[in-house]
């Protein structure tokens, strides 16, 4: 049976959005969501988001598969894609609005093949199971795809591997998310960068034979920070996968490498983990802020300008939340055929 998705961004850091609300367990295994995140041989992303039913009084859950078919804790440009794909779902309306979720007429769908094994699958060339397309608009919605009235919410709390997060879709279009307190204990990270009770900042690390400076922070999921003169020198192809791989992360890690221009102002590069070299990071922002206050180089409420575009992030001091804003888009839908 044809499975229906979405894709989306949040600043160039593209999902495929899956509407997994029948069912506790993900529709697609992840050796089929390494298939579908090739870039070449499938839709394309940096990893496959599912929906699915809340649990512990949430609303949804949220499980992400990365282009390597691994699975991070959570991803803070994916919850926006997510928050923004359910008030799609439910038919929320939103400021700039977006065409409903539509199939049908002359708008062809994007098919994937997943017949046989994972590795054989491979997108669909032409017949009833045509290429991708950007998402027109028009009055029918996809079958599945709810249209819930004025009554449904614009807020929500979504169970995650890394705890409880809630997204919030504002009426600028943007999505602001209540990220959480950042852990910042090695045992949390986890890391052996520091003794278990103590954290890391300002720590050397020794990759690519030379040292570097690193301060570590959890946001559910591990980050390693490193403040550098020049983002645009450093080599994140040769250099990220050895930060990612080091020994010191028994859970490998996302490392960020920023540049200070002002105090309330940054530029940021990453290697995810799982995902390589991407846009953007949103949980590594936020990670990225933190480093940057524990340091003395940042402000508590900073700009961190990605790739992909400029994330807003504050680090509260009275709750000591994190609380992230920026888009996420709709790019186009279709059908992944079985």
């Amino acid at each position: 049976m044809p499975i229906e998705f979405a894709k989306y961004h949040g600043l160039g850091n593209d999902f495929i959005l899956i509407d997994n609300r029948q069912s506790s367990e993900p529709v697609v295994t992840p050796e089929q969501a390494v298939v579908l995140c090739d870039r070449h041989f499938g839709i394309g992303a940096d990893g496959v988001i599912f929906a699915l039913p809340g649990q512990n009084g949430t609303d949804y859950t949220m499980r992400i598969f990365n282009s390597d078919g691994s699975e991070p804790e959570m991803c803070g440009n994916g919850i926006r894609c997510l928050a923004k794909f359910i008030a799609d779902l439910e038919g929320v309306e939103i400021y700039p609005p977006q065409p409903p979720l539509s199939k049908g007429g002359s708008e062809s769908q994007s098919g994937l093949s997943q017949g046989g094994s994972a590795s054989q699958s491979r997108l669909s060339q032409g017949g009833s199971e045509s290429q991708s397309r950007l998402s027109k608009g028009g009055s029918e919605s996809q079958s599945g795809l709810s249209q819930g009235g004025s009554e449904s919410k614009t807020q929500y709390r979504i169970h995650t591997l890394a705890g409880v997060i809630s997204p919030e879709l504002r009426s600028d279009g943007q999505v602001k998310v209540d990220m959480g307190v950042p852990r910042l204990l090695a045992a949390e990270i986890p890391t052996s960068l520091a003794a278990p009770d103590a954290k890391v900042i300002d720590v050397s690390i020794a990759v690519a034979d030379r040292s570097w400076s690193v301060t570590c922070v959890s946001m559910g999921n591990p980050h390693c920070i490193t403040f550098v003169e020049d983002v645009s020198a450093v080599s994140l192809e040769t250099v990220g996968p050895q930060f990612e791989h080091h020994s010191a992360f028994p859970q490998r890690t996302n490392t960020e490498f920023i540049q200070v221009i002002h105090s309330d102002y940054v530029k940021m590069r990453v290697w995810e983990r799982g995902a390589g070299v991407t846009l953007a990071c949103g949980t590594g922002a936020c990670a990225a802020v933190v480093a940057g206050v524990l340091t003395g180089k940042c402000d508590r409420t900073t700009s961190v300008e990605l790739p992909g575009g400029v994330l807003q992030i504050e680090w509260s001091e009275v709750s000591g939340r994190i609380y992230m804003t920026g888009p996420a888009q709709r790019v186009f839908t279709g059908l992944i055929s079985q």
